[in-house]
C-alpha cells in the first residue's frame, strides 16, 4: 500500500519539476516533451516505490490452495 501512495505522489512531484525545468530550458509544449515527461516520471515513481518495497522488506505470502478440492474444503462446503 506504501509502495502505491509514495510512488504517486513522487511521480506528480517529479512531473511538475520535469515540466518547469523544460519550460526554463524553452523547450516547446508538444506530444514529444508530454511523452518525455511521462517517461521520465514514471522512471523515477518506479524507483521510488521499488526503494519502499526494499524497506519494507519481503511480505508473508498467502496460502491458497490450487486444487479445487481443497478450495472447497477450506471454505467449509
Amino acid at each position: 500500500m506504501w509502495n502505491l501512495i509514495i510512488s504517486t505522489l513522487v511521480f506528480i512531484i517529479v512531473a511538475w519539476y520535469i515540466r518547469r525545468y523544460f519550460a526554463e530550458q524553452g523547450i516547446s509544449k508538444g506530444m514529444s516533451r508530454g511523452l518525455l515527461v511521462f517517461i521520465l516520471a514514471s522512471i523515477v515513481s518506479w524507483g521510488a516505490g521499488e526503494v519502499v518495497d526494499w524497506i519494507q522488506g519481503p511480505q508473508p505470502t498467502s496460502q491458497i490452495p490450487s486444487d479445487p478440492a481443497q478450495i472447497l474444503k477450506s471454505l467449509g462446503q
